[in-house]
């Protein structure tokens, strides 16, 4: 089965500011990559809208409220203290994003395709349930394993982020579900301040691999191999979930590790091996971070590739 990629131009529209790294061109660069020759078997699909019961299963209705008045109609509206800005054009792109990564549960779960990549912005795994934060609104990637779990009945959900910055509100979202699996690899100590290895969960559902600035493929197999993969395999789920940023790529100008595409392509299969022995290959993978727009379109390449690969 082919792999699926969603996306829609209004992920554009999102544009926080002159100067902003979460930048437009961010996606520009992503949908270039994936139109190169190699990438001819992909399926695209326009991302749909999201609901506001989806976006609920994270997000406290308080805070969804307080998103959708604060949508400016003209201008800009900060939603934190100064990095997560909205304009016009934002809250259909978060809506896309969210709509985007249920879309591509569904299509998983129908047996459409084998697994799906939401080429979608603004990211979405520092935002907690009544917060935004790191220029994320609403946490698609936490959305989409709940959707999983009130749409197909699956119980034991795993999220897997390599971004370089720890995803705070995915792990708030969680730490106190059992069945709901959460592995982060990220450079530490660094944005948020979260993410050390004694934060285990209520179930030891929570895996944290901290990275030391400087780290590259060396440091970050031997954490994946050594901690991150065997309790995922022990967890067991029934559908994986990634967090794909590329923000760890050795020329991101924002991060501080030194992963190179390689990195991701390999991480990538082994996270499909996991889930072909427990999830029946079911992988949804949703772009988060990644700011060198060579880096980024590169990582996603090999990304991608690993996807579509036998």
């Amino acid at each position: 089965m082919s792999t699926l990629v969603y996306s829609h131009p209004a992920c554009l529209a999102h544009e926080p500011g002159p100067g902003h790294p979460e930048s437009p061109q961010r996606l520009v660069a992503v949908l270039k990559a994936l139109q190169a020759p190699a990438f001819e078997a992909l399926q695209w699909r326009e991302a749909p809208l999201g609901t506001r019961e989806q976006v609920l299963h994270v997000h406290t209705e308080d805070y969804v409220d307080q998103v959708e008045s604060l949508a400016p109609q003209s201008g800009y509206q900060l939603l934190d203290a100064g990095d997560t800005v909205m304009s016009p054009g934002t809250l259909e792109a978060v809506m896309r994003c969210v709509g985007a990564a249920c879309a591509a549960v569904d299509a998983v779960a129908a047996g459409e395709a084998r697994n799906a990549f939401c080429a979608t912005r603004p990211c979405g795994h520092h935002a907690e349930a009544d917060r935004a934060m790191g220029f994320c609104v609403y946490n698609q990637a936490a959305i989409a394993a709940l959707h999983a779990r009130a749409a197909h009945g699956w119980r034991r959900i795993a999220v897997i982020d390599f971004d370089v910055h720890h995803g705070n509100g995915t792990q708030h979202s969680f730490w106190r579900d059992p069945d709901l699996f959460y592995g982060s690899s990220h450079q530490s100590p660094f944005y948020p301040g979260t993410g050390a290895r004694h934060e285990i969960g209520v179930a030891h559902n929570i895996v944290n691999v901290p990275l030391r600035p400087g780290s590259g493929s060396e440091s970050f197999r031997a954490g994946m191999q050594q901690e991150l993969l065997p309790a995922l395999r022990k967890f067991a789920p029934e559908l994986i979930i990634i967090s794909a940023g590329f923000d760890a790529h050795a020329l991101d100008p924002l991060g501080g590790l030194n992963f190179q595409d390689e990195d991701f392509h390999w991480i990538t299969r082994e996270l499909m091996a996991q889930a072909q022995e427990s999830a029946h290959g079911r992988v949804v993978s949703v772009l988060e971070g990644g700011y060198s727009l060579d880096g980024l379109a590169s990582g996603t390449a090999a990304h991608v590739r690993a996807l579509m690969s036998p």
